[in-house]
């Protein structure tokens, strides 16, 4: 409780400043492109540093390197926060914030794998795991419209407000009485190999890892066609930013049915419906609608929180303590770094075919990775786990 509390708060905070980073990037340069820079530096951290936080995280203590990470984003988001207050909040410091607090935020995450399993009984896993994602659905639906209006009240005051949440993660963490991690030999060295070995020689992890990475491409390429086509057809930001909330609601929806899932299906079953909900997008290649498309992507959402629950429960499960944070790494890695190819994939296509055309080609990479999946023998007959 105290983990997932203390959380709850710090992302809100975070989410908050997601968005008013580029709407303050744009309020100082007034260039669109300049503010898109933003988002690139946000996420560039998340490839470039994973591995190396899954290695700190496994040499050194958790519970000091998650409260370093939250010490340092603090004072890079408040120094922000004092500028904007100025009115001296220039691009560069924008991208340097952005930068430092992204990267802190993936140190973070890389701890926080051991502390969430120190906390949870093996056999609670998919529960807990389930529990995560409603939080994070929470927080993805409403902090974006709050941070929006706390930057309509001023440009300074959702940084001062995500500042102030890391305090609460840090008071969490210092509450937590477990430790983060088992007794390590002090002479023992960290390599990154070893885990990334670890990782690539469990068939099951490995498969499932692979499929999620190639479900993310083609649903941040969905995603991305969605806001293109509501353009074209005159659609509103309003309107626009009503579908990420429906996509929002929906996925929250799924992680609050998620003990229905977990009575009625099989983990397999579970980890694999996000592939085979794409079978929906069929519904727009009959009636190609922007609606209908929204409405697809929805109902494909709701599977999301489900499958990513189910594989982090495995995940946690599997891997030893002393090569979590490497192996946890690895898998990270890799479905982030299939993510930013979605939309570039279905940019160019969008610029050259149908919109018919390009939902097609996205929904037959999916449902190819479905049938694979399904084939696949190593999730066939994956590790028995009690969950």
């Amino acid at each position: 409780m105290l983990l997932q509390a203390g959380q709850l708060l710090s992302t809100f905070g975070s989410g908050m400043s997601a968005i008013a980073y580029p709407l303050l990037a744009l309020a100082v340069t007034h260039s669109a492109q300049e503010a898109g820079y933003v988002g690139a530096v946000i996420f560039a951290p998340l490839v470039a540093f994973n591995l190396v936080a899954g290695v700190a995280a496994d040499r050194f203590d958790r519970r000091r390197l998650m409260i370093a990470s939250d010490a340092v984003g603090a004072a890079a988001v408040a120094a922000l926060a004092f500028a904007a207050l100025l009115g001296d909040a220039t691009l560069w410091l924008i991208l340097i914030v952005a930068l430092v607090d992204s990267t802190c935020g993936v140190f973070f995450r890389a701890g926080s794998s051991g502390a969430f399993r120190a906390v949870v009984p093996t056999t609670q896993l998919a529960a807990a795991a389930s529990a995560s994602q409603a939080r994070a659905a929470t927080v993805r639906l409403a902090s974006p419209p709050a941070g929006g209006a706390l930057f309509g009240a001023a440009r300074w005051v959702p940084f001062l407000a995500d500042s102030i949440s890391y305090a609460f993660s840090t008071a969490s963490l210092l509450l937590m009485r477990t430790r983060f991690q088992e007794e390590r030999d002090p002479a023992a060295r960290t390599h990154l190999r070893e885990g990334l070995v670890f990782f690539w020689r469990l068939p099951f992890l490995r498969t499932i890892i692979s499929l999620i990475s190639i479900s993310n491409f083609t649903v941040a390429g969905v995603q991305f066609s969605v806001i293109v086509l509501a353009r074209r057809h005159g659609l509103s930001g309003a309107a626009i930013g009503g579908f990420v909330a429906l996509v929002g609601a929906t996925t929250l929806l799924g992680s609050v049915a998620s003990p229905l899932f977990r009575r009625f299906l099989s983990l397999g079953a579970i980890m694999l419906s996000e592939l085979w909900a794409a079978l929906g997008y069929v519904v727009f290649l009959a009636w190609p609608s922007v609606y209908v498309l929204a409405g697809a992507f929805a109902v494909q959402a709701f599977c999301f929180p489900n499958t990513d629950a189910a594989t982090a429960a495995y995940s946690y499960a599997l891997i030893p303590d002393r090569l979590l944070g490497r192996a946890m790494a690895a898998s990270n890695t890799l479905r982030a770094a299939a993510a930013p190819l979605g939309p570039l994939a279905a940019g160019l296509l969008l610029t050259h075919v149908s919109p018919r055309t390009t939902i097609a080609v996205l929904m037959s990479v999916t449902l190819a990775a479905a049938v694979y999946g399904s084939l696949a023998k190593a999730i066939r007959e994956r590790p028995a786990v009690e969950l």
